[in-house]
């Protein structure tokens, strides 16, 4: 744990990683700027080698942001690890750069964790662009049954089922607070006693299930993780990085689950079920791939709303 008496020059540092998304970007700055009354904030963007202007644009029109240009993509983890290395805040917020801030949430954020000095993380209500909520801002732990409940269309079908619905949670009411295994790193905030117990991302992850890893790891720790729907972002998914390279984005999806269940859950399970559930995500993997050679629109993930 941290010293009391450490002064901090900042109450959030915010951590973007970016890749060919500069008008989401530009969206998503402007967005913050009109919601950090009352709060010492830095803005640390980290560019993975974009083609698409970002950059310049970020000069330009933002010269407060700290602007980390990496010569590659360098994916999310290790980007943002040199974000959070940098970072001043008190706390420090994991955001998407394809997301719009409303109504004053990042403050909401922040008092809720200041309130409760037990909470470790916790995340706002993400909304799809259609304004309904999006599912997997708001998570269980990704155990095999929970997974292949989700991938069936099982938590679908069974809605209210706390069997079924594992995964994203489908059974709790989403205007309501939670307790829960995880939120999406589109928007996690973190307090920082949390960074000086378990350190920062784990950056094997080149893409994907840092963000559950990092809470797997706080929540081991004894930390709480909590959903607070009275924030609430619009994050729009899947464009960036995800939109620019579908292919490699689908395999470090695959790799980065791999890694997540073979560090975390595996030695929960017999040995022989392990190398059976590794061959489904195989399977998947190359059942994934396939269906995106035939899309129109390539990309990785589920459509957003």
């Amino acid at each position: 744990m941290m010293p009391e008496n450490i002064v901090f020059d900042f109450d959030i540092s915010i951590c973007i990683v970016t890749l060919n998304a500069r008008d989401y970007l530009r969206d998503s700055l402007r967005s913050i700027e009109c919601t950090l009354a009352g709060l010492r904030a830095e803005v640390i963007v980290v560019d993975n080698h974009s083609n698409d202007g970002t950059v310049e644009m970020l000069r330009q029109d933002f010269p407060w942001v700290r602007l980390i240009e990496n010569e590659k993509n360098e994916g999310f983890a290790r980007p943002t690890n040199k974000a959070l290395r940098l970072a001043g805040g008190r706390y420090c917020l994991l955001l998407n750069p394809d997301t719009v801030i409303l109504d004053n949430a990042i403050q909401k954020l922040v008092a809720f964790l200041d309130e409760h000095t037990e909470i470790g993380i916790c995340g706002p209500k993400a909304l799809n662009r259609d304004g309904s909520l999006q599912k997997a801002c708001r998570r269980g732990v990704s155990r095999p049954w929970a997974v292949l409940s989700y991938f069936t269309g099982l938590s679908m079908l069974f809605p209210r089922s706390k069997l079924f619905g594992g995964y994203l949670l489908n059974y709790m009411d989403e205007d309501e607070v939670h307790e829960v295994d995880g939120v999406s790193g589109s928007c996690m905030l973190i307090r920082r006693e949390v960074m000086d117990q378990i350190g920062l991302l784990d950056d094997r992850y080149f893409a994907y299930q840092e963000d559950a890893d990092y809470c797997f790891r706080a929540k081991k720790a004894g930390w709480k993780i909590f959903y607070m729907p009275e924030a609430e972002i619009t994050h729009y998914g899947g464009l960036g990085g995800s939109r620019v390279y579908p292919y490699r984005s689908i395999y470090e999806w695959h790799r980065s689950y791999f890694l997540y269940y073979r560090k975390n859950l595996a030695r929960e399970y017999f040995f022989l079920f392990n190398w059976l559930y590794y061959l489904a995500m195989v399977f998947k993997l190359f059942l994934s791939l396939l269906v995106n050679m035939f899309r129109t629109d390539k990309f990785a993930g589920p459509k957003r709303g």
